[in-house]
């Protein structure tokens, strides 16, 4: 039969990002979501739909048609990552699936199909895989192409979106299209099926809406006017994907688990004996060329109880600083209450050996003063040796953080970020971790305050630190902050002002709440 030995089985999911989104927040997606990608509309949730969303409208159009609708940005990370998991589960049925985007899967029809004894029990068996993960919506279809066989699964689940008292489609549950039949099935499609905007817009205004309208045109004048992108959309259109396939190669097994009989009661029982499973949890790393830049540790006692962490490490895990890593976790984690019966390692983020190879020169210094630090870590704990990394913010305090070492900095404010009200550079050098209260006063001896105009009540005169006070010489400001003033439980009004006393000092002080205090010193 032509076309029987090529016939392509695909497994589509739809609006796929949505379900990636709402598997990763642990959400149902229940209510309308919309995800969105420059602005538009790329995928919707079926609530969504019911209030008229739509694929590409734009954000505000879509809010008009749903005012209470959740719009997510798109992150083609987080769709690749959780369909991997969809991906995993069809391989556990047959070998050799490609994934051809995020919620798209295919493989090769014809030996699935003569394993389950047909394209149709074939086609029904992956749709139940994936249901079992609770992903019901999957359908699956069957033609000669890769691009039919997606139109296919399309169609089967359009006409059930619209009939669902219907038990299947003019296609069946599963969407075959018989061999040799592509071009006569696509031809009353739609050309918006190519999903290419400027095309379907030239197309529409040549009096050309259906697949088999476009691909009844002549090849030579679709290459003049359209270029070889129009040809490869052209042969789509006529039944003919080029497309080969190109089974994924599945991704190594990374993840290492250890349990204890009887269960361990010493945290450094336990890091003694997981120290064989993180060197084969690195090893197997560095045989798939790979390093753990983030490390998921998952620790459970005897009653069930479980404690997780991501850990970050500056360049790359080695077997000591998992071990560590989760001796740390323990002891931090007061929520388990039994003894610990199992350990479980996780890479959440790797990167290329290559990447974190030493380099040629001044390479030594670096590793020794590595070591030295990591070897400190060990005996004072996780946040015993630290360093400080500069963050965003307008108050000098919360922008010093101090990051444990080995660890990059994670969630900090961002720096580049508008921050009116935050002090211009040079900052003062001395920075006091408290509040240090001193008095500002004028020549009578009485506090200086700021009016509701931002004016002074008078000249700033003393500046009081303690039991002493110094003459002001010179001084500038006030610089007001107003932070959160919608939020009357944290919102903070203060102003800023530079001091210098007769001592040459320099000073940073605020007046808040009517009291002074000093921010910083001008060493």
């Amino acid at each position: 039969m032509p076309g029987q030995a090529s016939r392509r089985l695909v497994v589509w999911l739809p609006d796929w990002a949505v379900t990636a989104w709402a598997r990763t927040e642990e959400d149902e997606a229940s209510g309308p979501v919309a995800i969105l990608d420059a602005g538009r509309v790329v995928a919707c949730s079926a609530a969504a739909r019911a209030e008229g969303v739509s694929i590409g409208q734009r954000k505000r159009d879509a809010q008009g048609c749903c005012p209470e609708l959740l719009t997510v940005p798109a992150d083609p990370d987080r769709d690749e990552r959780v369909f991997a998991a969809v991906l995993d589960r069809l391989e556990e049925l047959t070998p050799g699936f490609q994934c051809v985007r995020a919620g798209l899967g295919a493989v090769p029809a014809r030996g699935v199909a003569r394993y389950y004894g047909g394209e149709q029990q074939a086609g029904q068996v992956l749709r139940e895989g994936v249901a079992a993960l609770g992903v019901p919506t999957a359908t699956v279809g069957i033609a000669d192409d890769l691009f039919t066989a997606e139109q296919a699964a399309r169609l089967v689940h359009a006409h059930a979106a619209q009939h669902p008292q219907a038990s299947a489609s003019p296609l069946g549950s599963i969407g075959i299209v018989p061999a040799g039949e592509a071009p006569s099935f696509l031809a009353s499609l739609p050309v918006t099926c190519l999903e290419d905007e400027a095309l379907t817009a030239l197309l529409h205004r040549l009096g050309v809406r259906t697949l088999g309208a476009f691909a009844a045109l002549e090849v030579a004048r679709v290459r003049e006017r359209l270029g070889e992108h129009g040809v490869r959309l052209h042969a789509l259109a006529s039944g003919r994907d080029p497309r080969t396939h190109a089974a994924r190669t599945p991704p190594p097994d990374l993840i290492r688990e250890a349990s204890f009989e009887p269960p361990l009661e010493l945290v450094d029982q336990v890091a003694f004996s997981i120290r064989t499973m993180a060197e084969a949890f690195v090893a197997g790393l560095r045989t798939a060329h790979l390093v753990c830049t983030e490390l998921r540790v998952g620790c459970t006692d005897e009653s069930g109880q479980i404690s997780e962490r991501v850990w970050l490490h500056m360049a790359a895990f080695d077997a000591a600083a998992v071990v560590d890593r989760v001796r740390w976790q323990l002891a931090a984690a007061e929520h388990l209450r039994g003894a610990i019966a199992g350990v479980r390692l996780e890479p959440v983020a790797v990167d290329a050996a290559a990447h974190h190879e030493p380099g040629l020169f001044h390479s030594g210094v670096d590793d020794r003063m590595h070591h030295a630090l990591s070897r400190l870590q060990a005996m004072l704990g996780h946040e015993g040796v630290v360093t400080p990394v500069l963050a965003g913010g307008r108050w000098l305090a919360e922008r010093q953080v101090w990051v444990p070492w080995g660890e990059r900095a994670a969630s900090l404010t961002p720096r580049g970020q508008p921050w009116p009200g935050a002090l211009p550079a040079p900052s003062p050098a001395t920075v006091f971790p408290g509040r240090r209260e001193v008095a500002v006063l004028d020549a009578e001896g009485r506090p200086v305050g700021v009016g509701e105009r931002g004016d002074l009540t008078a000249v700033p005169t003393l500046l009081a630190d303690g039991r002493k006070q110094t003459p002001i010489e010179a001084w500038a400001g006030p610089w007001p902050i107003a932070e959160r003033t919608w939020d009357a439980g944290r919102a903070r009004t203060a102003h800023r002002f530079q001091v210098l006393d007769a001592d040459q000092t320099a000073w940073l002080v605020v007046l808040e709440d009517g009291t002074w205090w000093a921010e910083g010193r001008y060493d």
